[in-house]
């Protein structure tokens, strides 16, 4: 996986093919740095096309000769579990490579994003073992029957990931994938490739899959992941990122008819009743706008405020986001880390920029923070605007970095018309005292997931996945295999006669 290196040199890592670490057929290369200070990590061979072709050929190979897709649902579950296991030994040392491939605070990986991936595989294993088997009801027409639907595996899977959650969206594509009986070439993104390539290692150190049946290639996503979708030999695209890039690669996907499932951009609602624990509201609107410095796509980035408990609420964050701790991700003290790249936090200071220009007000943050341990890193402060109007375009607009927009209502069909204005519908949530109430406005809410009295929490046995632009298609549990699966309908005549058969009484009669 690493070629050997001195103590002034980093390491490099190679693409896997057809179950061998193999170089590039280029001598391109890309490096990998670390967000918080600008120091490289590491080096990746970059693929090429050619290694693309290679990779996907593995992988139909491992699937059109070789006995993954038709290993039983029980020896995927001892495989998937096997390394899960594996994955767990070395918990804090993944935590570790994700905070620093990816700037995220090591309380978060240590505690969350490490544990959330294994539990994935863990049920994704547990689901294999009875998934394949659907019964259908009873029937009797035109004679007894013994109908019921098996699941098979599509084939080979392409499957793309971003940088922001990187361990867990790994765990998310491949577990499903593999308990399936699917192959697959999987492309991590450039800038935080380190936590995947870390799986993949476990995966080949274990040697319990077929060669062929996991492939891994690194590289531009322009050039790499677009030939990748489009490649004649995939049957299957899975992709978590950006509404824009979705789009591309829904049309590259629809020159050979793939199946296709898309997780994209989320401008997702925090809508505040006025009954709520302002305590717990507080927590929860910190946790879901600030989490990874708001680089996910379900954060929470509008807050809904009724206008008696807006000026309450808004004093209570500010004082709140003045004591969060900006910092090194490796400090597990360490609330804030820096955003993945100097693109991304120029991206952020646009958005900052134009909310000031439509008229809002920053009443904390909206500046890069000072001081020599912020210079080399890509950090920016945890942002609040109010008077945000619902049609702005910091309300309306995916920014992905720590900025919440405040926006105040009159009454509760407003608050849900506003949550409803947007062109996503990936999550949101609900925060009040009365439970019933709140499910009532949570079912009138055009979201794949809306939380009551929480926010960020994934469950994996539970879908996730979005509406309208925020993608089709759905991730984890019974809902995620389903999506990596064809669906055969088997009928089994149970008479075993002539007479009484459809085709006995009018097409045969004696």
């Amino acid at each position: 996986m690493v070629h050997e290196h001195s103590a002034a040199e980093l390491p490099h890592y190679n693409l896997y093919i057809d179950g061998e670490w193999r170089p590039a057929t280029s001598d391109q290369t890309f490096t990998v740095y670390d967000p918080a200070n600008g120091q490289p990590l590491a080096t990746c061979a970059s693929a090429t096309t050619n290694d693309v072709d290679r990779a996907v050929m593995a992988a139909r190979t491992a699937f059109d000769h070789g006995p993954w897709p038709h290993t039983s649902p029980a020896q995927r579950a001892e495989i998937l579990h096997a390394i899960a296991d594996a994955l767990e030994a070395r918990n804090f040392e993944l935590a570790e490579i994700e905070s620093r491939d990816a700037g995220v605070p090591l309380r978060k990986t240590t505690y969350n994003d490490i544990t959330l991936g294994l539990e994935i595989l863990r049920g994704c294993a547990e689901l294999a073992r009875k998934h394949p088997y659907e019964p259908l009801p009873w029937n009797e027409l035109p004679t007894v029957s013994w109908n019921f639907v098996w699941r098979e595996p599509i084939g080979v899977c392409a499957q793309i990931i971003p940088w922001n959650y990187a361990f867990c969206m790994a765990a998310w594509k491949l577990g499903p994938a593999l308990a399936t009986g699917n192959t697959v070439v999987f492309k991590p993104s450039s800038l935080a490739p380190l936590s995947t390539l870390a799986i993949f290692q476990t995966i080949h150190e274990l040697n319990l899959l077929p060669k062929g049946v996991v492939n891994l290639v690194l590289g531009p996503g322009g050039e790499v992941g677009e030939y990748l979708v489009a490649h004649p030999a995939v049957d299957k695209v899975a992709f978590t990122g950006s509404t824009e890039v979705g789009r591309k690669i829904m049309a590259l996907a629809a020159q050979h008819v793939k199946r296709v499932t898309l997780e994209l951009g989320g401008k997702n609602a925090m809508l505040i009743l006025p009954d709520a624990d302002l305590d717990l509201v507080v927590d929860g609107v910190l946790w879901g706008a600030f989490y990874h410095s708001g680089q996910l796509c379900e954060a929470g980035s509008r807050l809904l405020v009724p206008h008696t408990l807006h000026d309450t609420l808004v004093d209570r964050l500010v004082e709140r986001v003045r004591g969060m701790r900006i910092g090194d991700p490796m400090d597990l003290e360490t609330d804030i880390g820096p955003l993945i790249s100097e693109r991304q936090r120029e991206k952020v200071e646009r958005y900052i920029a134009i909310g000031r220009e439509e008229g809002a007000t920053v009443v904390v943050g909206g500046g890069r923070p000072l001081g020599e341990a912020f210079s080399h890193g890509h950090y920016i402060e945890p942002t609040i605007f109010t008077g945000v109007r619902p049609e702005m375009r910091i309300a309306q607009e995916e920014i992905f970095g720590p900025v919440l927009s405040v926006i105040a209502y009159n009454d509760i069909g407003e608050a849900i018309r506003i949550a409803n204005n947007s062109i996503y519908g990936l999550a949101a949530s609900v925060w009040s005292r009365d439970l019933q109430h709140a499910l009532t406005v949570a079912r009138r809410i055009r979201a794949g997931t809306v939380w009551i009295n929480e926010h960020h929490v994934l469950n994996p046995y539970a879908p996730f996945g979005g509406y309208r632009q925020s993608g089709f298609g759905r991730e984890m549990g019974r809902y995620g295999l389903d999506e990596y699966t064809e669906i055969k309908h088997i009928h089994v005549d149970l008479m075993q006669r002539r007479q009484g058969r459809l085709w006995w009484d009018t097409l045969l009669p004696e």
